[in-house]
């Protein structure tokens, strides 16, 4: 089968999110072929992204039927993080509170 078939098919799965039960059954077999042809593949870097996907296909599974990830926690952290740097030795704990809910609230 052409390559670029599979590549296509691996990102419309990949893009795939929220499916219900009923068609998350019919998606990993689809998955787990994918992974079986690039890592059959005679191009090392398509057998390194079969052999990656491989060790993480539970994890992706589950993307499938819950979409929900902790990303905006992250992100949010990240900013606060950022602004307890900036304010470095900065003795006063109300002011940094605040700034914290400017720029995240």
């Amino acid at each position: 089968m052409p390559i670029y078939i599979v590549w296509q098919d691996l990102l419309r799965l990949l893009r795939m999110k929220g499916c219900d039960q009923h068609q998350c059954r019919k998606l990993v077999p689809e998955f787990l072929w994918i992974i079986e042809e690039l890592k059959k593949t005679k191009f090392q870097y398509l057998q390194s992204l079969g052999h990656t996907l491989d060790n993480w296909k539970e994890e992706i599974a589950r993307m499938f039927r819950f979409s929900k990830t902790n990303g905006i926690t992250e992100g949010l952290h990240n900013k606060m993080e950022m602004l307890s740097r900036r304010a470095y030795g900065f003795r006063n704990f109300e002011n940094y509170r605040l700034r914290v809910r400017v720029v995240c609230g």
